[in-house]
């Protein structure tokens, strides 16, 4: 499991908007230069406040690592494989229309690419609502108006 701490910012019915450092998993991770995921150093996410967490608490949030990698997976892998797959298919298709080799390439590629980022959005809207996907509060570390280790609910 991944997990994270943050402060809750702003409570919504039975959500809860937390400020989360970028730090642990951030640290290690090769496009940290160019992520753009929130101001600065720091992202708010939305969780479920099943702890009742206030204002100024500050909570550890975590992630299923195996959700983790499977996102990941979808992410990363399958679009540089459509890329991959998309371009020999060109070179392979490019003598029956006539073109040249490198430029059925890069539009097969590209076009294969494209769909399965086309298909991973899709999917996106779809695993929004699956809790597996989601990131949980799991305890709540220091209540907001005491700042004492061990105050959890």
């Amino acid at each position: 499991m991944v997990t994270e701490e943050g402060i809750v910012e702003k409570v919504l019915l039975h959500k809860a908007m937390v400020r989360v450092e970028k730090r642990s998993a951030c640290a290690h991770c090769e496009s940290r230069g160019v992520c753009h995921v929130g101001e600065g150093n720091a992202m708010v996410i939305e969780v479920p406040n099943d702890l009742q967490a206030k204002v100024d608490d500050r909570v550890e949030i975590s992630v299923p690592t195996s959700s983790l990698v499977k996102l990941s997976l979808l992410v990363y892998f399958f679009p540089i494989l459509g890329l991959i797959v998309g371009a020999f298919a060109g070179n392979a298709w490019a003598p029956s229309f006539h073109v040249q080799p490198a430029l059925a390439s890069i539009v097969c590629g590209g076009s294969a690419m494209a769909i399965i980022f086309c298909v991973l959005r899709w999917m996106d809207r779809s695993a929004r609502y699956r809790d597996k996907y989601q990131p949980r509060m799991t305890r709540i570390l220091f209540t907001g108006w005491s700042r004492e280790p061990g105050d959890s609910k």
